[in-house]
């Protein structure tokens, strides 16, 4: 394939998640809510992106995505033959959409808040709704006729559900109770108190003779339909319950909870069965398959996840963070890719494939920098959470949590013989810790503002700062006195590095510019002047004679450590550029984004190769004949140097098979 020989033709793939079932593709917001087409080959969710989206249950692509609502799509359901999809949302509207094509069937409009909770009559002739006007209402699927308003409630309606012969109509509110309508009437058949606080979810067993409620007093309780008497009460959860439902043998319950976790329960006994972790925030809403083998769990840490149900193995995960990456690197081998985020997780990479190695759970917040040791067995990590941690590569296991720094921790790294870390922070210190106990050996005061980036000399000598107060500092290592002061920016300073012989610091500011400094003297050796916003990240290549910056301008650059000179200009991210770093051989650059994209890049030069003309043609180099006129829209999407982009989008490929070639594209080709 031609895409494998062109030295600059991008090889884009989506990232290949672990186990057996890839999580779906995920956008930055929370799914309020899921469940299964009654075949078990889809699922549908609600998102506060204001969409509904269906998705392939054993793939995880996204299979339409219906827009129309104009707030958050609180509850949505399948029709008891899955061609049809009813939705609710804070914008007060119930919707009906065509499962195959996507297109709105219908709306009902009625409800004066936000709807809660849908849900289809089993012969899908009527639709049910839940709403925070505190009224359940009963309409007509095929003509949009509300047909009942069932009042009784003294607050917002969160959940309904439908016995599986249609007659009656569960209802659970934020007034703590459980009511029981007759469908036909609207009678109000039951009202079943115990809950202590307000009711989130109910469901009803497929037999009709039982029915699940969860609670924001944390428990989950099982009730006989008939008599209204609590039948059982299930604890375990430690914060809200969010969502409960029944399998469809009724033998098991599943709930989901403010406290992150899936729990399955024995429905007889009330024994837990199974606890499953993996979700980061708030479990919003939890559904089994048909068949009850798989449990599909939506959260508020923007992911869906589906579960075994029988073993509580995880499925599927995460393909790509789901938000800003902040920083990146390679191992020392060039194998690996460490990525730290704002969705709170390091995660390793295969540097070739792009696969998945772990995902490293444990800070409560923003992952702001990552780094590996030198012999590439352990990974540290600084957050947000104000803690730097230690992880062991092969396992993944946490080694070590350092606490010390009194406000978010920006910036870590590991001395070259891996015995310390250094790291800069908020509180405006610089801090070396010893890696294997947490001991903390220095705490550097000078800077008057954040600390943004530190670096350590390879030979252990010396460390460098660079901060918000426009100073580029170096420290000596040992005794953590303050050795230089580097003035010349006139902005923060976001980014340092060390060349390898530790005879040069590159600086990259808020100023737009990146200088090279002589560590002997202080003196500014090159000022380079290119990016047009501010300059995030900037790093040496290992021979030193290559700096790679990334920017706000959304593009990576390589510039001639000695000259100045712009060898290369890589654009494809389509946000701002956070973190950029050489592989040890400096065949391959790594840059994470604010598009929630790694993206690993090819930056060895060849004298017959190709690039884009400002005016959208795709030219020959070095004797500048058009190859190919691309369209603006199509450009955007294809990137030069770029070989793989590690992302939770669906991927893009430029393929040549079987393309016929004349003698200028031919030339173009490396064997």
């Amino acid at each position: 394939m031609w895409k494998k020989q062109f030295s600059h033709v991008p090889i884009i793939e989506q990232i290949s998640a672990q186990g057996n079932l890839p999580l779906l593709t995920i956008r930055n917001k929370p799914f309020f809510s899921v469940a299964f087409s009654s075949d078990g080959t889809r699922i549908v969710s609600g998102s506060e992106d204001r969409s509904v989206q269906i998705w392939d249950a054993s793939t995880g692509a996204e299979l339409k995505r219906l827009n129309g609502h104009s707030h958050w799509v609180l509850s949505v359901a399948f029709s008891s033959d899955s061609t049809r999809i009813v939705s609710g949302s804070r914008d007060t509207s119930v919707r009906i959409w065509d499962a195959s094509i996507g297109t709105e069937l219908g709306r009902l409009d009625g409800h004066s808040a936000a709807v809660c909770s849908v849900a289809f009559l089993s012969d899908d002739t009527g639709i049910v709704s839940g709403s925070a006007d505190k009224s359940v209402r009963v309409w007509d699927t095929s003509t949009g006729t509300e047909l009942k308003r069932l009042d009784g409630h003294s607050d917002c309606v969160r959940s309904v559900a439908i016995s599986i012969d249609g007659t009656r109509i569960v209802s659970g509110s934020d007034d703590r109770s459980v009511r029981v309508w007759d469908t036909s009437t609207g009678t109000e058949l039951k009202r079943l108190d115990g809950h202590s606080n307000c009711v989130r979810s109910v469901a009803i067993s497929i037999d009709g003779t039982r029915i699940v409620s969860g609670s924001d007093d944390r428990s989950v309780r099982v009730w006989n339909t008939s008599t209204g008497a609590e039948l059982k009460r299930l604890d375990g959860h430690s914060d809200y319950v969010q969502s409960v439902a029944f399998s469809n043998d009724g033998t098991r319950i599943v709930s989901g909870s403010r406290d992150k976790s899936v729990r399955v329960w024995d429905a007889s006994t009330g024994t837990e069965l199974r606890r499953l972790s993996g979700h980061s925030y708030w479990v919003r809403s939890v559904a089994f398959s048909s068949d009850s083998t798989r449990i599909v769990s939506g959260s508020d840490d923007m992911s869906l996840r589906v579960w075994d149900a029988s073993r509580g193995a995880e499925l599927g995960r995460p393909n790509g963070h789901s938000t800003i990456v902040y920083s990146v690197a390679f191992s020392s081998d060039g194998t690996r890719i460490v990525s730290g985020s704002d969705d709170g997780s390091v995660r390793l990479w295969g540097a070739s494939t792009g696969t998945e190695l772990r995902r490293l759970d444990g800070h409560s917040n923003s992952v702001q920098s990552v780094a590996f040791s030198n012999d590439d067995t352990r990974v540290v990590s600084g957050s947000w959470d104000r803690s730097v941690r230690v992880w062991d590569v092969s396992s993944g296991s946490e080694l070590k949590r350092v606490n010390g720094h009194s406000d978010l921790v920006r910036c870590v790294t590991f001395s070259s013989d891996g015995t310390r870390i250094v790291s800069g922070s908020n509180d405006k210190s610089v801090r070396v810790w010893d890696a294997s106990t947490g001991t903390e050996l220095m705490n550097m005061n000078g800077h008057s503002d954040t600390v943004y980036s530190v670096a350590s000399s390879i030979d252990g000598s010396r460390i460098v700062s660079g901060s918000k107060d426009k100073s580029v500092r170096v420290w000596d290592a040992s005794t953590g006195t303050e050795l230089m002061k580097l003035d010349g920016h006139s902005k923060y300073v976001y980014s340092v590095a060390f060349s390898i012989d530790g005879a040069r610091i590159v600086s990259g500011s808020r100023d737009k510019s990146v200088r090279v400094w002589d560590v002997s003297t202080g003196a500014e050796l090159k000022r380079v002047n290119g990016h047009s916003d501010l300059v995030r990240c900037v790093t040496f290549s290992s021979d030193g004679t290559r700096i790679v910056s990334g920017s706000n301008d959304k593009s990576v650059w390589v510039w001639d450590a000695s000259t100045g000179t712009e060898l290369m200009s890589m654009n494809g991210h389509s946000d701002n550029v956070y973190s950029v770093a050489f592989s040890s051989d400096g065949t391959r650059i790594v840059s994470g984004s604010s598009d929630n994209t790694v993206r690993v890049w090819d930056v060895v030069a060849h004298s017959n190769s190709w690039e884009f003309s400002s005016c959208g043609w795709i030219i020959s180099l070095p004797h500048y004949q058009r190859l190919m006129w691309v369209p603006q829209e199509v450009m955007k999407m294809l990137n030069l140097h770029n070989v793989l982009i590690i992302s939770s989008e669906p991927p893009a490929k430029v393929d040549f098979t079987d393309s016929r070639i004349g003698p200028v594209w031919a030339a173009c080709y490396t064997p």
